[in-house]
């Protein structure tokens, strides 16, 4: 039980890399407070012992504070919500631009300022960002938007280290490479040829297949207890050798 007696909200929690992070904490003892914008993808969480379901949109700051200021101070914070862009810099619009760095970044800023004062007064607190070897680790095609918004996700995980380093409070990014998620499955049946772009996603991986979201759960698990304690700012890559 590596996470007992930790209260930890993961957003994002409704399906993928958040569900299966969501359950892995619960699994270890932690109080895990599972939050999504779909309210229907929480329902699975019935009788799941140490998990509470709550909606949240992350695009909403007044509904974060109202959230998590109602909360007991978070020990974890694992920010999981964000969007997959698809084109080039030629292809991306103002529009698409914007909506991802409010998703991807400045929903973690917001989810952060939120659960920083209740750290901050404990003294302890590791806070969890979702990033992407997409992003200033390593560019691959067709992921403009995406990659650009991932990059200040690693950019904003060094400066909340650096920042709070000295009171307790540690930053961290999870990188994943391809994840076999029900958000790529949706990606992939978007395509003209769903099993071509299946396979391609597939042979960019050198280990020769995507990874399952249970497969990445364990670095959030490691980086949420204790046994992390003297990580801080880093960017851990689980990428199925994408960055070898």
């Amino acid at each position: 039980m590596r996470l007992k007696g930790k209260t930890a909200l993961v957003t994002a929690a409704g399906q993928g890399i958040g569900r299966a992070s969501a359950l892995a904490m619960a699994a270890e003892g932690a109080q895990v407070w599972a939050t999504d914008v779909n309210e229907s993808l929480l329902q699975a969480y019935a009788g799941v012992a140490n998990v509470r379901a709550a909606r949240l949109d992350v695009l909403d700051k007044a509904a974060i504070d109202a959230l998590i200021g109602g909360l007991p101070a978070l020990d974890v914070l694992f920010n999981c919500a964000g969007v997959v862009h698809n084109g080039t810099a030629l292809q991306a619009t103002d529009d698409e631009l914007d909506f991802a760095f409010r998703l991807n970044v400045r929903a973690q800023m917001w989810t952060i300022q939120a659960a920083l004062p209740a750290m901050l007064k404990a003294g302890r607190g590791s806070i969890i960002n979702m990033a992407s070897v997409c992003s200033s680790i390593k560019g691959l095609p067709n992921r403009f938007v995406y990659g650009t918004t991932k990059a200040a996700v690693l950019g904003l995980t060094k400066s909340v280290a650096a920042d709070y380093v000295a009171q307790g409070i540690r930053c961290n990014a999870v990188c994943p490479g391809t994840v076999d998620t029900p958000s790529l499955g949706e990606r992939i049946a978007a395509n003209a040829d769903p099993e071509a772009a299946r396979r391609a996603f597939v042979a960019r991986q050198p280990m020769g297949r995507l990874a399952q979201a249970e497969e990445i759960a364990p670095v959030v698990v490691f980086l949420a207890s204790d046994e992390s304690v003297f990580a801080t700012g880093q960017a851990f890559s689980v990428d199925g050798g994408i960055t070898i």
